[in-house]
């Protein structure tokens, strides 16, 4: 029934030791050996969840950036891009500056910041990606960007959301990733329309989707996708929302989801 599953990678894929299971990994192999075409969906750079993508030995698109670049892994041919508008970039650079924000971007799938501090290095090792200092940001905020991203306090970002949105537009799309990411993308840089683009791609209808996180960024796609499953370990927001609700990333969520949905064990 199920011919496309999209996987968000952390919290999710991956358990709290960063690693696919091998229990995980037979699944995935099972679902691709039944035709279904398994793909990952994550606010990661390209470069960063390739690598797991490899690993696991797929060989599809996969939706990076929250939803802003679709991307083949065997040519890297891009399939679907989507950049944070000139203008709002712009604006949130000066809001950033006057506010004392640490804001990072990404700019061809490398990762740029105006000054190494803490933030930057615990964010870089976390995902295991490499950064840049450049003082001159204004340079950078000219060229294109798939997400801009804010870290700092949970509470206080929360309390930014409603602020941004004032300020940058119904033209982004601004989500929390995690409790200290606050990240902005194109309006159209969401999970949800990456699937969706996805589907399509691949001729199969929404109804035969599958979509699996654990956090509120995953929240467009569960909603989009025909079963929209949340982590035992997501958030409470994502369980309301879910049609089903796994186990948690460190018991094999996935790799129950897809047994139950898929392979019918």
């Amino acid at each position: 029934m199920y011919k496309l599953i999209a996987i968000d990678i952390d919290d999710t894929l991956i358990n709290d030791d960063k690693e696919v299971t091998p229990g995980t990994q037979q699944a995935l192999e099972q679902a691709v050996a039944k035709d279904v075409v398994v793909t990952l969906a994550t606010g990661r750079a390209y470069a960063s969840a390739q690598a797991i993508a490899r690993q696991t030995g797929l060989n599809v698109p996969i939706i990076t950036y929250q939803g802003a670049l679709v991307k083949n892994l065997m040519d890297e041919k891009v399939l679907y891009e989507r950049y944070v508008p000139k203008d709002a970039g712009y604006k949130l650079f000066q809001y950033c500056i006057e506010h004392n924000l640490h804001l990072q971007v990404y700019i061809d799938d490398k990762l740029y910041a105006r000054e190494e501090n803490q933030k930057l290095k615990d964010y870089s090792e976390l995902n295991r990606t490499p950064y840049y200092i450049e003082p001159d940001f204004e340079k950078l905020i000219a060229q294109k960007t798939p997400k801009m991203l804010i870290i700092d306090d949970p509470d206080y970002l929360d309390q930014l959301i409603p602020i941004l949105r004032d300020l940058l537009g119904d033209e982004v799309h601004i989500t929390k990733s995690k409790p200290h990411f606050l990240e902005i993308m194109h309006r159209e840089g969401t999970k949800g329309h990456a699937l969706t683009f996805l589907a399509s791609h691949f001729g199969c209808d929404m109804s035969e989707t599958i979509a699996i996180g654990d956090s509120w960024n995953d929240h467009e796609m569960l909603e989009a996708a025909g079963l929209g499953i949340a982590m035992g370990n997501a958030i409470p927001a994502l369980k309301d929302i879910a049609n089903y609700v796994t186990l948690s990333n460190n018991d094999e969520g996935v790799k129950a989801a897809i047994e139950k949905f898929v392979l019918n064990v």
